[in-house]
């Protein structure tokens, strides 16, 4: 019973007024509220950026971006320049830029729920796909769109209940997303010849639709493990962010604000971490979004990616357990050596390309003095930036020793009820769709190659150097 309501229901949003845009992002655009097709839209980007890149190929095809040393190839490829990602921009220093736009600029432009609240997911898919700041008028209108694709088929539920209810909540979610792949529209088309300059059109209908449908797959392995199965349904008056929170049976007006907050900021970090370069690379050899998606939350499923939220509030949790939630300064130092002594790291601090303070954790902890300042887990996560960050840099082991978003997502989540750890990655994959799915649209609409780097032996790599000596 529970599963047919849900079927049915569908999204509304409800959006606050459209701020005014600063002068430092003047080249953005907000659009006259007729056009209100995001699809449109696209249609009319589409063939000046096919220009634009065709362009960019033929003049400067052989400019080099930089050197590429041992060290790159032997760790992880860090710094080494190789994907092109439109939809996000991450620097070192000031952190992620969303078209062009910093977290707060976005909070600043993108509509929101109510006056000053925090934006809307769908405000910031509109912005990733166009490059514009849409309007109140163009994120209803999106909504609306996404009410009308929220619909997952019965058999995607059953495959989930295939599994035991034991299974970790990332392979559960995963294995609805792959369910959904039998409805590919891009499959169908390919499988019926269509022509390479349309890939576009059935990847934009699938990626529209997985990401409607993602948070009520999500949903359903959280009340399936932790709420006795109980499942309910979307809210017709609740935005995507509101209905996410309220589908998992959280309520209250602060948590469906976190909720908006937490899914925009996650939802894309350029293209070179994990689960977004394994979506571009599994696409790359014309993978519908569903199969390329579940690639990439198999990815986010990592320790050293997505799993790492889950890790920070489960290590938090036994400070308290063994300190106590009053644990002074001193206590917490020595909890960190003992920690790192162990031959563990801090769950999160460090990031792979930033070397400052991530400003996704900044934004959180200012909703956190915004919202629960009292919160004792906060206060031990506000010490925490003050003790570890010397620390680790005393290690000297560290390149950034500051905090990522992981080091507090886990602390709010937790305050407004939200406490099972297990489940905190599956949303950090809800929201990386819309990032995904973004970029995903825009390779197919560039007709982006299928990704073949080049790979070489330990042997290969010691000749080389001998010669090169």
């Amino acid at each position: 019973m529970f599963r047919s309501v849900s079927l049915l229901s569908k999204l509304r949003s409800r959006l606050g007024q459209q701020p005014s845009l600063k002068d430092s992002v003047r080249w953005l655009q907000i659009q006259s509220s007729s056009d209100l097709d995001l699809r449109t839209q696209l249609e009319e980007l589409i063939p000046e950026q096919q220009e634009r890149l065709k362009k960019l190929k033929a003049e400067h095809g052989k400019v080099q971006l930089g050197n590429i040393t041992v060290d790159m190839v032997l760790g992880g490829m860090r710094g080494m320049t190789g994907l092109l990602w439109q939809t996000s921009l991450l620097d070192p220093d000031e952190g992620i830029r969303f078209r062009g736009l910093t977290i707060p600029e976005c909070q600043k432009v993108l509509p929101a729920a109510k006056p000053e609240g925090e934006p809307l997911p769908e405000g910031l898919l509109w912005l990733l796909l166009t490059g514009k700041v849409p309007s109140k008028e163009q994120v209803d209108a999106l909504s609306k769109e996404l009410r009308s694709r929220a619909v997952v088929p019965d058999f995607v539920y059953k495959a989930i209940d295939a599994l035991p209810v034991t299974a970790h909540p990332m392979t559960q979610f995963a294995t609805g997303v792959m369910a959904l792949q039998v409805h590919s529209e891009f499959q169908k088309a390919y499988e019926k010849g269509i022509h390479k300059s349309k890939y576009w059109e059935p990847t934009y209908e699938d990626s529209l639709n997985l990401i409607a449908r993602v948070p009520l797959v999500a949903a359903y392995v959280y009340r399936r493990i932790y709420k006795d199965g109980q499942v309910i349904p979307l809210d017709d008056s609740l935005d995507y962010g509101a209905n996410f929170s309220h589908m998992l049976g959280f309520d209250s007006p602060k948590m469906l604000e976190l909720m908006r907050l937490y899914v925009t900021i996650h939802s894309d970090h350029e293209g070179g971490n994990v689960s977004a370069h394994t979506g571009h690379l599994v696409a790359s050899a014309l993978s519908d979004p569903y199969l390329s998606f579940a690639a990439a939350l198999n990815g986010l499923a990592g320790p050293l990616h997505g799993l790492a939220n889950q890790e920070v509030l489960l290590w938090i949790k036994s400070v308290v357990d063994e300190c106590g939630e009053n644990i002074t300064v001193d206590q917490l130092k020595e909890y960190v050596w003992k920690t790192l002594k162990g031959g563990k790291v801090v769950p999160g601090f460090g990031h792979g390309v930033l070397r400052k303070t991530d400003p996704r954790y900044t934004c959180q902890r200012e909703f956190a003095l915004k919202h629960l300042p009292d919160d004792p887990l906060f206060q031990l996560v506000s010490k925490l930036y003050e003790v570890v960050p010397p620390i680790l840099t005393e290690l000297g082991k560290v390149k950034n020793p500051w905090p990522n978003v992981d080091a507090h997502s886990g602390v709010l989540l937790n305050h407004f009820g939200l406490t099972e750890a297990r489940y905190f990655t599956v949303l950090f994959g809800v929201s990386r769709s819309i990032g995904i799915c973004s970029q995903l649209i825009w390779d197919r609409a560039l007709g982006l190659p299928l990704e073949r780097p080049k790979s070489v032996t330990m042997e290969w790599l010691e000749n080389y150097c001998k010669k090169a000596a």
